[in-house]
């Protein structure tokens, strides 16, 4: 079977709640410690992206810094502030503009539009990925989802098939 482009969803890491903006919130000492570890299990995964598009929000940008130390070699990252609290809808948008040779795009956001975005996009799932997505989308956990026919400008409801889900936790990892 053929693989089109991937779309791997990340959700940022465990933030803290100081007395600041929303968009202005750090990372908590566990996002410091599961950023790093989503960014190797993406390696590990063979899931290191040729783009990334990140939310503008601190604690998001937080988790890709941290996560991209793992990653090993530069890639290009676009910063987008329509990504912060995005709908499912205004994320797909945002990955239309995705150029269309790129193998592998990684998004960086907030839930609930990472969780429904995830869901919205996936007609078929591998293993028992769907049920674990569903069931909870936490902080550090990340989809991988192969893109139907049209790749990025096709991009919508139903199109793509979900094939890992993986959530980062501490030095244990819930994966298939």
């Amino acid at each position: 079977m053929e693989l089109g482009p991937r779309l791997v969803l990340l959700r940022h890491a465990k933030s803290a709640w100081p007395d600041v903006a929303d968009h202005d919130r750090p990372l908590a000492p566990r996002g410091h410690r599961e950023a790093p570890l989503a960014g190797r299990l993406l390696r590990e995964s063979g899931c290191v992206p040729d783009l990334v598009i990140c939310s503008t929000a601190r604690r998001a940008r937080e988790t890709w810094d941290l996560a991209a130390g793992e990653l090993g070699a530069g890639m290009p990252v676009r910063y987008d502030e329509r990504a912060y609290g995005a709908d499912p809808a205004e994320l797909v948008d945002i990955l239309r503009e995705v150029p269309g040779g790129t193998g592998t795009a990684l998004l960086v956001g907030h839930n609930p539009g990472i969780e429904d975005l995830a869901a919205g996009l996936t007609a078929q799932a591998e293993g028992d990925a769907l049920d674990r997505m569903t069931e909870k989308f936490p902080t550090s956990a990340f989809a991988v989802l192969v893109l139907g026919e049209g790749g990025w400008a096709a991009l919508a409801p139903g199109t793509a098939r979900l094939t890992a889900f993986v959530v980062a936790r501490g030095t244990e990892t819930d994966r298939p």
